[in-house]
C-alpha cells in the first residue's frame, strides 16, 4: 500500500527536493522540533551539516517509536539560524537527507529564524508522518 500521494498540479515545474503537497490517509504522527543533539541532549558538533544529520536521526527515532519510518513522512518544517550557510551547504545537506531519510518527497518548508531555544542549535526540524 502506498502511504501517500504526491500532489503536483498540472503545468507546474516539478519541485526540487520536496513535494508541493501530499495526500495521506491513516494515523497521523506529529514529531516535535528535533535539533542536532544526541539522545543525552548534548551537542556533538557546531557544524550545520553534522547537526542536520543528528536532527534527522532524531526524527527517525521518534517515528520508529510509533512504528513508522521515513517513507511515512508527509511534511517537514526546517528552522535554520543562517540562510546563507544553508544555501552554501545545500548539496551536503541534501546528501545527508538522502542517507538518513531516503529519497522520499515530502511537503517541506524551510525558514530562517533569528535564534532557536538551545543556543548552540543551528537547525530544528518538525515532521508529520501518516501511518497507513
Amino acid at each position: 500500500m502506498v502511504p501517500h500521494r504526491i500532489l503536483q498540479p498540472p503545468g507546474w515545474a516539478p519541485a526540487k527536493g520536496y513535494a508541493n503537497g501530499v495526500a495521506a490517509t491513516g494515523t497521523p504522527i506529529y514529531v516535535a522540533g528535533q535539533i542536532g543533539w544526541n539522545a543525552a541532549q548534548q551537542f556533538e558538533s557546531d557544524d550545520l551539516v553534522a547537526q542536520v544529520r543528528l536532527a534527522l536521526a532524531n526524527v527517525r527515532a521518534v517515528l520508529a517509536e510509533a512504528g513508522a519510518a521515513p517513507q511515512h513522512l508527509v511534511r517537514m518544517t526546517w528552522y535554520l539560524t543562517d540562510r546563507a550557510e544553508y544555501l552554501a551547504r545545500a548539496r551536503e545537506i541534501g546528501a545527508v537527507y538522502r542517507e538518513t531519510i531516503g529519497h522520499y518527497a515530502v511537503a517541506m518548508s524551510a525558514v530562517q529564524v533569528s535564534a532557536l531555544m538551545e543556543e548552540r542549535a543551528k537547525v530544528e526540524i518538525e515532521a508529520t508522518a501518516v501511518l497507513p
